[in-house]
C-alpha cells in the first residue's frame, strides 16, 4: 500500500488524535467566549436579592423579570434606545451609500487626481490630528450636543472605500458599456446595476457600520451633554461608572421594592437588552459576510 493510499485510508477510518485535540480546543474556546454571555443572562433573570447569595452558574435559582420591567419602564432607557436605533439605521445607510459612491468613483482609473487622493486617504489611515483638535472642529461645526454628530463624522471611511473600490473593479466592464449605449448615465448605472450586484460587500460594510454605531458609547460621552440625546451604550456606561454594583440601588418603578431589583441586576438586564438586537441581525448577514471579506483576494 502506497503512502497516498495509507493517508486516504486513515482519513476514512475516523478522526485522528490531532483532530480530537483541535476539536477539544475549539470547544473550550467557544465555551470561554459564550459562558460569560450565558452567565449574564442567567443572573439578570434571577431575583436580585437571591443572586447576592451567589452559587448561580447555569440556570436561575429564583426566576424573576423585575430587572427587565425596570429597564423597560425607565423612560430614559427607552429614549436612549430610540436614539441608538435612529443613529444605527441612519448612520449605516448614509455611510454605506456615501462610501460606495466614492469607492465607485475611485474604481475608475481615468478619474483626474485618483492617485493623489488615494495617497492622501492612505495617510489619514495612519496619522490623525488628535482628540482635542477633533473635538474643537466638531464644536466649531455646530455638532456638539447635536444628533448629527453621530452621523456626519462617520459618513466616510477610507478603509471601507478601499473594499468597495476593489469589489467594483472586479465587475465586468461590459455591463457599464452596454448600459451607456442604452443611454444610462453614471448615476443610473451606479444605482440600478452596480448596487444590486454588490450586495455581498454592501452587507459586510453595513454590518461593520451597524455594529460600530450600536456599540459606540464614546461619542455620547465626549460630544453629547444632553441626556435626551445619549445612546443606550452611553447610558449603560454611565450606570456602570457611577454606581456601586453591591450597594447602589437605581430608582424603582411603582410596585418594585429595593430588595427585588438592585443596580447590578438592572445593569446586567440592560446589557442583555442592548446586545440582543445586534445578535439577531448578524445571522441574516452572515451568508454575505465571508464573501464580502474575500473581496480583492487572490483567485486560483
Amino acid at each position: 500500500m502506497s503512502h497516498t493510499e495509507r493517508k486516504r485510508f486513515a482519513s476514512l477510518s475516523g478522526p485522528t488524535h490531532g483532530d480530537i485535540v483541535i476539536n477539544a480546543l475549539m470547544i473550550l474556546v467557544c465555551f470561554l467566549a459564550l459562558y460569560p454571555v450565558w452567565y449574564t443572562i442567567v443572573i439578570s433573570l434571577n431575583d436580585s436579592s437571591d443572586a447576592i447569595r451567589g452559587g448561580i452558574y447555569w440556570l436561575p435559582r429564583k426566576f424573576s423579570l423585575e430587572s427587565y420591567k425596570t429597564v423597560f419602564q425607565d423612560k430614559t432607557i427607552i429614549q436612549a434606545f430610540v436614539i441608538t436605533i435612529l443613529r444605527t439605521v441612519i448612520g449605516t445607510v448614509t455611510s454605506v451609500f456615501f462610501t460606495a459612491m466614492v469607492g465607485y468613483a475611485f474604481s475608475k482609473k481615468h478619474i483626474m487626481g485618483n492617485r493623489l487622493y488615494t495617497i492622501m486617504g492612505t495617510i489619514t489611515m495612519f496619522f490623525g490630528g488628535g482628540l482635542i483638535p477633533y473635538f474643537i472642529t466638531l464644536k466649531n461645526l455646530g455638532l456638539y450636543d447635536n444628533f448629527l454628530v453621530y452621523i456626519i463624522p462617520g459618513l466616510f471611511s477610507f478603509w471601507n472605500m478601499i473594499i468597495f473600490m476593489s469589489f467594483f473593479r472586479e465587475l465586468p466592464a461590459g455591463l457599464e458599456e452596454s448600459a451607456k449605449l442604452d443611454g444610462a448615465n453614471d448615476l443610473v448605472i451606479f444605482t440600478r446595476i452596480v448596487i444590486p450586484l454588490s450586495m455581498p460587500v454592501i452587507a459586510t460594510i453595513a454590518l461593520f457600520n451597524g455594529v460600530g454605531h450600536w456599540n459606540d458609547y464614546f461619542s455620547g460621552v465626549m460630544y453629547i451633554n444632553k441626556s435626551e440625546l445619549q445612546p443606550i451604550q452611553t447610558y449603560l456606561y454611565r450606570i456602570v461608572a457611577s454606581a456601586s454594583a453591591s450597594k447602589a440601588v437605581v430608582s424603582m418603578p411603582t410596585g418594585v421594592t429595593a430588595q427585588q431589583v438592585s443596580s447590578q441586576s438592572v445593569r446586567l438586564a440592560t446589557m442583555v437588552v442592548t446586545t440582543f438586537p445586534i445578535m439577531c441581525v448578524y445571522p441574516f448577514l452572515q451568508k454575505y459576510f465571508v464573501k464580502g471579506m474575500l473581496v480583492g483576494s487572490i483567485k486560483g
